[in-house]
């Protein structure tokens, strides 16, 4: 296009329903714009508007075209204020699903950091461990572990090197004794996780390339990944959780890792969203900010 006023002309005009209009908002002539608008047309080989000596109407070519220059006049702007307010363009709504016990317990508070950071952003939560229907539910972006179950979802990686822990509160050992190889599980109250009909209770471990797969039981489970680390920090059973959901409690000392020459298994963290055009400053932010937040968290104590 020879110019983007000629573009604004045509997006103002479509807008406001007449050349007169337009031009008093633009402060242009009334000629200044028509000659626009003859020009756009001239390029594109194509009528925008069907005229009368009263009113202005969009062709069908001219509403598709319309559809597409305010898609390029938003990315415009948009561009111009981040090269010239930083941090100011870092607002919107922030639709969010995050899993029960990591968003509960971590990351609600790494978000009151965020918008500290960038008062213009407001947030929308959902806390739950199933995931949520981003095509359908008020859902922007779903914090989640592990590989998306739909393949057309994008997903940013958050903390690809997370992995389970296995863990107990020092009252339950004290009072069960302490497994000291996955295979020494079967004779102890295992907390178990599940999601749907899925019960998550086969356990892997990894070991010199060795992978070790053990089957657990106990008198607990649940589908919320937060009751499952309060039954362990109570002492309730053993439980094998992200260690970024048990972190803090493993450095604390409420919880102790157990088995340490046997790697849990993975368990990266993704935000998921449903399209790359979703990516906009204020998600790339978001997503930066959460990588940072779980890179400093707190490492896991050596097991004694």
């Amino acid at each position: 296009m020879k110019s983007l006023q000629d573009l604004n002309i045509f997006n103002r005009t479509a807008e406001l329903g007449s050349l007169s209009a337009c031009a008093r908002a633009l402060e242009l002539t009334p000629a200044a714009c028509s000659a626009a608008l003859k020009r756009l047309e001239a390029e594109l080989g194509a009528s925008l508007f069907v005229r009368s000596t009263r009113h202005l109407r969009l062709t069908q070519q001219g509403e598709q075209f319309l559809g597409v220059v305010q898609q390029a006049l938003q990315l415009l702007e948009a561009g111009y204020e981040q090269l010239h307010s930083g941090r100011s363009l870092i607002r919107g709504t922030l639709q969010l699903s995050l899993p029960s016990d990591l968003g509960r317990n971590r990351v609600l508070g790494w978000l009151d950091e965020f918008m500290e950071r960038h008062p213009q952003i407001e947030l929308r939560v959902q806390l739950s461990d199933r995931l949520a229907d981003i095509y359908r539910q008020p859902v922007d972006l779903a914090l989640r572990y592990g590989l998306p179950p739909d393949s057309s979802l994008i997903a940013l990686p958050v903390a690809r090197d997370n992995r389970r822990v296995l863990c107990a509160a020092p009252a339950y050992l004290a009072a069960h004794g302490r497994p000291r190889h996955p295979e020494e599980l079967a004779g102890h109250n295992c907390l178990c996780f599940m999601l749907g009909e899925q019960s998550h209770n086969r356990w892997r471990f990894f070991r010199e390339g060795r992978e070790l797969s053990v089957a657990v039981r106990g008198n607990r489970m649940g589908d919320d990944g937060d009751a499952v680390r309060r039954w362990a920090l109570a002492g309730h059973g053993i439980a094998y959780k992200s260690a970024l959901d048990i972190g803090e409690e493993l450095h604390e000392g409420r919880l102790v890792p157990l088995c340490p020459e046997w790697l849990g298994e993975p368990s990266p963290l993704n935000l998921l969203c449903a399209d790359r055009r979703q990516l906009n400053p204020a998600v790339q932010a978001l997503h930066a900010f959460l990588v940072d937040c779980c890179r400093q968290s707190t490492r896991l104590p050596d097991a004694r």
